[in-house]
């Protein structure tokens, strides 16, 4: 007679550490169909790993008897193991539940990167799961002139390639906005060599635990994540340090980094001006802080474009003005055929001190009266970036910019937490 307690603690460590070798973190963590697949495909692994176990361990039949069932888990075990993206959709082409546009939007700043590694596709599919409008996102480009999703130049700080020594001599020195820079390079690695490199938190007190699992991603992987979401996302791609893309990646066609990525998102049928018909079936942003890379895509283009602003003691990229100069009310004039709205720093809207707001800006009422929208950023729930005036609370952040400052959109870390705040506070009307 068989020890059903026995068989018991054989199935939970059996099974158990199956179900922990074979999972991927995220798969828990998204809810799209394709990640529910792989997941019940992993489970049913277990289950039949388990069970030619317990047929071996309690001699009901040999281990030939179990071969057919051990080949069944090897198959489907290499079904689970292909990547989650690109997702099929679960709504039919034309189905999708519209982008709503009654409300401030809210752009996920480089995925749900307060819980994953910034501008992976999980960061990125957990925002769409948590309701952001649009996902945001910073392209540069390879040594091999392909188009990728990555915020720096360099590659240090959010990624494990100081523990690849077989890239130890391409560390370089560069200048990047005036000021010498040492690292890694996107621009002095292939695509493929940068696929072998894993993301990494960029923040030390967020969650570290899925550094080194995923890989960076291609702009056309980051697009086919968005149009195969399971309702209408924006994408917010950033045309990032163009001067400096320029100066280091040649294209053989003689094309410079601005055509590139206009010629890629015109490729998934990107296009539209704002609010018109096609752009709401596939929203966009097109954001930079180099205005003359704006003002050279506007004949591309009529996708709307977001002027973006830094502190107003820095040096735009490619230009000598401060954006202390670019804020002003002729530069809002010049810079207003070409773009729909402004993304500036918090900071620049509303000035800190000894970490407490001080008097607002007039920046928002002037980009106002010239029919810009104003989509500032970064909003993070951390203690570390919550000025003293709001207690910890990110709710009463969100508040005091939505209501108070008026602003058209926001740059969030935290998707999930902006979402749950306009549902509390303006929640959308349920379709029937």
């Amino acid at each position: 007679m068989l020890n059903i307690e026995k068989v018991l603690r054989e199935f939970k460590v059996v099974f158990g550490g199956a179900l922990r070798r074979n999972s991927q973190p995220w798969s828990s963590s998204v809810s799209f169909k394709a990640s529910t697949m792989i997941s019940s495909c992993r489970c049913f692994l277990c289950l039949l790993f388990f069970l030619c176990h317990f047929l071996v361990r309690f001699s009901v039949c040999s281990f030939a008897g179990c071969l057919p069932l051990l080949l069944l888990s090897l198959l489907i075990a290499e079904c689970a193991s292909r990547p989650l993206y690109t997702l099929p959709s679960l709504a039919k082409a034309g189905t999708k539940k519209p982008l709503q546009t009654s409300r401030p939007f809210n752009v996920a700043h480089r995925g749900a990167n307060g819980e994953f590694p910034e501008e992976t596709a999980p960061a990125y599919m957990r925002a769409i799961e948590e309701g952001a409008d649009f996902i945001e996102s910073d392209i540069l480009s390879t040594k091999d002139g392909v188009l990728i999703c990555h915020h720096d130049v360099n590659l240090d700080d959010t990624t494990d390639v100081a523990d690849h020594k077989e890239f130890a001599d391409r560390k370089r020195t560069y200048e990047v906005q005036g000021m010498n820079m040492t690292g890694f390079f996107t621009v002095d690695f292939t695509l493929e060599e940068l696929k072998t490199l894993g993301a990494k938190q960029r923040y030390p007190f967020r969650d570290q635990q899925y550094n080194g699992k995923f890989p960076i991603i291609t702009l056309d992987e980051y697009i086919a994540i968005a149009l195969d979401a399971p309702r209408v996302v924006g994408i917010y791609p950033e045309i990032k340090n163009p001067v400096f893309i320029n100066q280091q990646v040649k294209w053989a066609d003689g094309k410079k980094f601005e055509d590139k990525i206009v010629a890629t998102l015109k490729k998934y049928g990107y296009k539209g001006s704002y609010m018109s018909k096609d752009w709401l079936k596939q929203p966009i942003f097109i954001q930079s802080f180099a205005a003359t890379s704006l003002v050279y895509i506007s004949n591309m283009t009529d996708s709307p474009k977001v002027f973006l602003i830094d502190d107003v003691t820095i040096l735009t990229e490619d230009t000598n003005k401060t954006y202390n100069e670019i804020t002003s009310d002729k530069y809002l004039d010049y810079i207003k055929p070409y773009v729909v709205g402004i993304g500036p720093w918090k900071d620049t809207i509303v000035p800190v001190s000894n970490n407490r707001l001080t008097t607002p800006t007039d920046l928002v009422a002037r980009a106002h009266s010239r029919n810009l929208q104003v989509h500032p950023y970064t909003y993070r729930n951390e203690n570390q970036f919550l000025h003293s005036g709001f207690h910890q609370d990110a709710y009463l952040e969100y508040d005091y910019w939505i209501n108070k400052i008026g602003v058209d959109g926001l740059f969030t870390d935290f998707t999930g937490s902006l979402h749950n705040f306009q549902e509390l506070t303006s929640p959308l009307p349920k379709l029937q």
